[in-house]
Protein backbone atom coordinates (compact mmCIF):
# COMPACT_ATOMS: atom_id res chain seq x y z
CA UNK A 1 0.00 0.00 0.00
CA UNK A 2 1.39 3.39 -0.97
CA UNK A 3 1.10 5.98 1.81
CA UNK A 4 0.68 9.12 -0.27
CA UNK A 5 -0.51 11.24 2.63
CA UNK A 6 2.56 10.76 4.80
CA UNK A 7 4.62 12.12 1.90
CA UNK A 8 2.18 14.98 1.31
CA UNK A 9 2.10 15.94 5.01
CA UNK A 10 5.89 15.74 5.23
CA UNK A 11 6.29 18.03 2.23
CA UNK A 12 3.55 20.41 3.42
CA UNK A 13 5.44 20.74 6.72
CA UNK A 14 8.77 21.34 4.94
CA UNK A 15 10.36 18.24 6.44
CA UNK A 16 12.93 15.94 4.89
CA UNK A 17 12.57 12.16 5.01
CA UNK A 18 15.61 12.03 7.32
CA UNK A 19 13.90 14.31 9.86
CA UNK A 20 10.74 12.20 10.00
CA UNK A 21 12.80 9.00 10.07
CA UNK A 22 14.68 10.34 13.11
CA UNK A 23 11.37 10.96 14.90
CA UNK A 24 10.43 7.33 14.25
CA UNK A 25 13.88 6.02 15.17
CA UNK A 26 14.50 4.47 11.75
CA UNK A 27 16.76 5.13 8.77
CA UNK A 28 15.84 7.48 5.94
CA UNK A 29 15.87 4.52 3.52
CA UNK A 30 13.46 2.56 5.71
CA UNK A 31 11.12 5.56 5.93
CA UNK A 32 11.34 6.08 2.17
CA UNK A 33 10.03 2.55 1.73
CA UNK A 34 6.93 3.53 3.74
CA UNK A 35 6.19 6.43 1.41
CA UNK A 36 6.53 4.39 -1.77
CA UNK A 37 4.58 1.43 -0.42
CA UNK A 38 7.45 -1.01 -0.40
CA UNK A 39 7.06 -1.56 3.35
CA UNK A 40 4.02 -1.59 5.65
CA UNK A 41 3.97 0.89 8.52
CA UNK A 42 3.68 -0.56 12.03
CA UNK A 43 0.82 0.81 14.10
CA UNK A 44 3.30 2.40 16.54
CA UNK A 45 4.72 4.50 13.71
CA UNK A 46 1.26 5.44 12.46
CA UNK A 47 0.38 6.65 15.96
CA UNK A 48 3.59 8.68 16.16
CA UNK A 49 2.98 10.22 12.72
CA UNK A 50 -0.66 11.04 13.51
CA UNK A 51 0.42 12.82 16.70
CA UNK A 52 3.29 14.60 14.96
CA UNK A 53 1.06 15.91 12.16
CA UNK A 54 -1.95 16.45 14.50
CA UNK A 55 -4.27 14.26 12.45
CA UNK A 56 -5.79 10.78 12.66
CA UNK A 57 -4.49 7.44 11.50
CA UNK A 58 -7.63 7.19 9.37
CA UNK A 59 -6.50 10.27 7.48
CA UNK A 60 -2.98 8.89 7.03
CA UNK A 61 -4.28 5.65 5.50
CA UNK A 62 -6.97 7.43 3.45
CA UNK A 63 -10.02 6.08 5.28
CA UNK A 64 -11.22 9.66 5.69
CA UNK A 65 -10.60 12.97 3.99
CA UNK A 66 -11.03 14.85 7.28
CA UNK A 67 -7.55 16.03 8.27
CA UNK A 68 -8.60 17.24 11.75
CA UNK A 69 -7.96 14.69 14.53
CA UNK A 70 -10.84 13.08 16.32
CA UNK A 71 -12.19 14.67 19.47
CA UNK A 72 -10.62 12.90 22.46
CA UNK A 73 -13.45 13.75 24.85
CA UNK A 74 -15.24 10.60 25.90
CA UNK A 75 -18.81 10.55 27.10
CA UNK A 76 -19.47 9.06 30.53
Amino acid sequence: MKFRRIRDLREDNDKFQKEVANILGISQQYYSEYEIGKRSIPIEHLITLAKFYNTSIDYLVELTDEIEPYNNHRQK
